[in-house]
């Protein structure tokens, strides 16, 4: 069925982008250290405060996770990413690391 795999190749981009951004998120505090400041001033919490992985859960507020919540569901809702539009097969209209011209695109 054609419907179907194109809806499951859509799903697996986005599953790949989220998994992406969650390594990133993993490693970069590692190597870059943490923002300095609060992440809740009206709880005391610092960001140095808040470890990495899983221990996070417990640590990081109600109200962040709402906030991150929400932020996720307005990417989501924000652009029509229904099947045969280029969002669907993950061309968001990002020209910085590939080309414009559609030949070149094919060729890659």
């Amino acid at each position: 069925d054609v419907a179907n795999f194109a809806r499951r190749r859509q799903t697996e981009l986005k599953h790949g982008r989220i998994s992406m951004l969650a390594t990133m998120g993993y490693i970069t505090p590692e190597i870059t250290g943490k923002f300095p400041g609060y992440l809740s001033p009206s709880a005391g919490l610092k960001f140095s405060d808040v470890p990495n992985g899983l221990a996070a859960l417990s640590k990081v507020p109600s109200g962040g996770w709402a906030q991150m919540a929400l932020y996720a569901a307005y990417c989501e809702v924000s652009q029509d990413q229904s099947p045969g539009t280029p969002a669907a097969a993950g061309d968001f209209g990002w020209k910085v690391l590939t080309s414009a011209d559609p030949e070149e695109k094919t060729k890659k």
